[in-house]
């Protein structure tokens, strides 16, 4: 049996349109996932929609929509990031869905030993969806969102998470990769450490209606973030396939934002340990994205919003300048005018140019095929030392989810590339050394080759478009990453054709919204 891969995004609130914050997670699962597959793994990449609670209630009530009405507008808006950022993603979970709200209910009943009812008043903040202590606030007002939080008093059930402090703390000490980056690892060991207490996870009807119905109670809605989580397990199965839950949970790894790591790190275990089931192995944590070292918001204008931005600079320069410029695990900036130059730069100048500027010499000098090689120099022998170097780092990189460090790994052999067509000046040996220009392209389009299934995952649509422009067989491209990236495997005599610039140079400075 194959080796199984199972990544999840955090689902998303659809009370707002998407932006770029949103691209950065699932072009970030995106990644893993397209990786997984290069390995030859069977891989399930879910994503999906956050359809209850009371910013869709009162943002449908806005919309003069019912909430179910406006679910299914916000949805389409989401789920057009698939076509427009090129995503995999295998399925997308809505938990408007009643197999969801089956299965989110099937939970509630697994965990029912540690659900009790009693009062409750405490400080809601619409904005999180989420209860605050008065330790949390600032000036009155949640952190987060920077409003002041309503005063609810209504009888709920609430979790035990009390119960599950030290369970936690035990799990996090015998898995340290349990959420990555270290810094959050730590961040919520402290938090678990000082002491948890029991949690609110239902709402009174005669306060919230749009939600998931208690089982055995109509006059309670689950609370949104006990419904939302459980969509990790019923997306795979939960209660209503076993054979399809036990192929694939646990998850390998959730991806997610800063501001919603409590929930998935110590909730939702939480949750899955009162259930008897196994845990994810990894929490992947990202960072936000500023707009010109400002936070986005509506209020100054700032909002990236991703659909637009690949339709101006297309799909694999987005998904670049995410994985490039963007700390994986930390906050990173977007500018228009460090996204240009990064584009011109890493883009068009070299890995566009890399290939833009070898094919036609194929076609001048070897009738567009590739020749048979001859005997390696020093110089050949340097370029394919310098790819296995670089091959182990990136399988290092990617395994640890370090996309940024693992591009630039690619980059060493794209910048090396264009240097060896300079030193080895094929125009020259055309002249005066066929047996010598037979190598020197042999290792060119080899070189180009390895470079196109190490991008694959980052720039799936540039990597085929140069793998076609080789004429790498489709036989080739279905191998494993492992049978691919080792030097030899284009056949002599393969045919090239040549294509338009894949990264054409930004001469002009787009039109800002």
């Amino acid at each position: 049996m194959k080796k199984t891969f199972f990544v999840t995004t955090a689902i998303d609130y659809i009370n707002a349109p998407p932006h770029i914050g949103h691209a950065l997670e699932k072009v970030q699962a995106d990644v893993m996932a397209r990786y997984h597959r290069l390995l030859g793994e069977d891989v399930f990449f879910l994503t999906g929609s956050d359809e209850h609670g009371t910013k869709v209630e009162q943002a449908a009530k806005r919309a003069s929509l019912r909430p179910q009405e406006f679910c299914d507008q916000m949805v389409k808006k989401f789920h057009l990031l698939k076509e427009k950022l090129n995503l995999s993603f295998d399925y997308y979970i809505r938990t408007t869905n009643p197999q969801h709200t089956r299965a989110a209910q099937n939970l509630w009943k697994a965990c029912q030993k540690d659900i009790y009812n009693a009062k409750y008043s405490g400080y809601y903040c619409v904005g999180c969806e989420a209860y605050l202590t008065h330790s949390d606030l600032i000036d009155g007002k949640c952190p987060n969102h920077g409003i002041t939080p309503e005063i609810i008093k209504e009888e709920n059930y609430f979790f035990r998470l009390s119960n599950y402090q030290k369970p936690l703390l035990k799990h996090f000490e015998e898995n340290p990769n349990f959420v990555l980056p270290s810094t959050r690892y730590n961040e919520i060991y402290t938090l678990i450490k000082s002491g948890l207490e029991d949690i609110s996870i239902s709402r009174s009807t005669a306060k919230l209606r749009w939600g998931i119905p208690v089982p055995g109670d109509p006059k309670q809605v689950m609370y949104v973030w006990f419904d939302a989580l459980t969509n990790y397990i019923s997306a795979i199965g939960y209660s209503y396939d076993v054979k399809k839950f036990r192929k694939w949970w646990p998850a390998n790894v959730h991806v997610i934002g800063k501001d919603i790591t409590r929930f998935h790190a110590i909730l939702w275990p939480a949750m899955l340990m009162s259930a008897g089931l196994p845990l994810p192995k990894t929490i992947f944590v990202h960072g936000f994205i500023t707009v010109g070292g400002q936070k986005m918001s509506k209020t100054l204008g700032n909002v990236i919003d991703p659909i637009k931005l690949v339709e101006k600079y297309g799909v694999d320069s987005v998904r670049y300048y995410l994985m490039r410029e963007i700390p994986p695990t930390e906050d990173g900036d977007f500018t228009y005018e460090r996204f240009e130059e990064r584009y011109n730069a890493d883009l068009a100048n070299d890995l566009g140019n890399l290939l833009h500027r070898s094919i036609p010499i194929y076609e001048k000098y070897c009738e567009g095929r590739i020749p048979y090689p001859n005997e390696d120099l020093s110089i050949d022998q340097a370029l394919k030392k310098l790819i296995g170097s670089v091959e182990k780092n990136y399988l290092e990189l990617m395994t640890s989810y370090d996309f940024k460090g693992a591009l630039e790994e690619i980059w060493k052999i794209v910048r090396q590339a264009n240097k060896y067509i300079d030193e080895t000046a094929p125009w020259s040996l055309a002249k005066k050394n066929s047996r010598r220009l037979g190598t020197v392209l042999y290792n060119l389009a080899e070189t180009i080759r390895i470079i196109a299934f190490l991008i694959w995952p980052f720039l799936p649509s540039a990597a085929e478009t140069m793998l076609d422009q080789l004429g790498v067989t489709d036989s080739l491209k279905e191998k494993s990453l492992k049978e691919t990236i080792p030097f030899g495997q284009i056949k002599p005599g393969s045919k090239l054709s040549k294509g338009k610039p894949i990264f054409p140079r930004i001469q002009n400075k787009a039109v800002r919204d």
